[in-house]
């Protein structure tokens, strides 16, 4: 008789521990069915991971901004992985856009991968460092560090003391988490520019007037603020190249406008062109001591790769294409400057508003390298 009943009741606890094993598998199933099903937000959600955030806080947020239905469940869901799976995604910090009717399980993917929101920062090709600085300075999402700080102070924050910024940084669209700081930005556009001027220097053509990679950035920083019309760089790099060989000054606008500063007020005076400052190439020989401007990768592989074919002089044409004249004498150039100067003043006369004095005789690519001689000199 009591085997009888000891069976009936080993028969019981055998029933209860199917029925709460159905009981919890049908749970589980339920809680995963949750968990991979489509979110019920209709539209897509941001929200911003804090650091320190739990996962309950943050199912919380994306509840109540209606990305999500049961935030209980999934909790539930995720305790449960990491308790017999070991699996536990990962909440990183940051901005995260969450696409219409993402499930829960979408979700704790893209933080546990960190796919955050990324912002951008274009750098635009012939600026120069201070307006780099300037857009880094009025970015909303970039943490800004370097507020207050000289030049000097930048450089050396960078791991790069002594070195003068001017052309060191690659003009490109660079994409970053909301608060990087702004040193951070400045050391990707800074290596970035290392890794295309070492490349360039590698594979330069052979013979060049060129001592070493700087003075390639440098002349490629002048051939980016003369080219108007981008097939012209590898030309233009090519008469500045010649005229390295035959010790011509290079006699180019752009480096007397640097040299300048703000005393530059739009316009090019005889007087300017006059006064030496160490990066007037109509009173110095050779290149100026730095770059002039942010080169992009074309005007560098220009500068290692200059089209030489015995042009010496060139001039805008004063058309609205930013094309140039080029020469290899002086008689050819000089024509070539009287007609520049009649069609600036038809397109003065005729009220090409785009193209008042200062645009069209002084903007990117419309120069008049060896249109004006150094004084004493006469028209090179």
């Amino acid at each position: 008789m009591g085997d009888r009943q000891s069976g009936k009741v080993l028969l019981r606890v055998l029933l209860i521990v199917i029925v709460l094993a159905i009981a919890m598998e049908g749970s589980y199933l339920w809680l995963q069915n949750v968990y991979n099903a489509p979110g019920p937000s209709k539209d897509s959600v941001r929200i911003q991971v804090e650091q320190g955030a739990t996962v309950r806080s943050v199912l919380l947020d994306l509840t109540k901004q209606g990305a999500l239905r049961n935030p209980r469940a999934v909790e539930m869901y995720l305790r449960l992985e990491r308790h017999f799976k070991g699996h536990q995604p990962r909440i990183q910090v940051g901005m995260y856009e969450i696409p219409a009717r993402s499930s829960p399980a979408q979700i704790m993917d893209l933080f546990d991968q960190g796919r955050v929101v990324l912002e951008q920062l274009t750098i635009i090709e012939g600026s120069r460092f201070a307006d780099l600085r300037h857009t880094l300075d009025n970015h909303a999402a970039v943490m800004h560090t370097l507020a207050g700080k000289s030049d000097a102070e930048v450089m050396t924050a960078l791991g790069h003391a002594g070195e003068f910024p001017e052309g060191r940084f690659f003009p490109d669209t660079y994409k970053f988490a909301p608060k990087t700081t702004d040193l951070e930005i400045l050391g990707m556009a800074y290596n970035a520019m290392q890794r295309v001027l070492d490349e360039a220097w590698q594979h330069r053509s052979e013979n060049l007037p060129l001592q070493s990679p700087y003075e390639a950035l440098t002349l490629a920083s002048i051939v980016e603020k003369e080219t108007g019309l981008p097939t012209e760089r590898p030309r233009i790099a090519g008469v500045f190249v010649s005229r390295l060989r035959k010790g011509m000054r290079l006699q180019t606008d752009p480096t007397v406008i640097y040299g300048l500063g703000a005393n530059y007020d739009g316009y090019i005076h005889t007087r300017d062109l006059a006064t030496d400052t160490p990066y007037n190439t109509y009173t110095r020989a050779g290149l100026p001591p730095t770059p002039i401007a942010l080169p992009g990768r074309d005007s560098i592989m220009a500068a290692v790769h200059p089209l030489e074919n015995g042009e010496i002089y060139f001039v805008a044409t004063g058309l609205a294409d930013g094309a140039h004249h080029f020469s290899k004498t002086l008689d050819e150039h000089n024509a070539a400057v009287k007609s520049y100067l009649a069609n600036l003043r038809a397109l003065q006369h005729g009220g090409a508003g785009a193209h008042g004095p200062s645009s069209a005789t002084h903007g990117k690519g419309m120069s008049q390298t060896g249109a004006h001689g150094a004084p004493g000199e006469g028209v090179q």
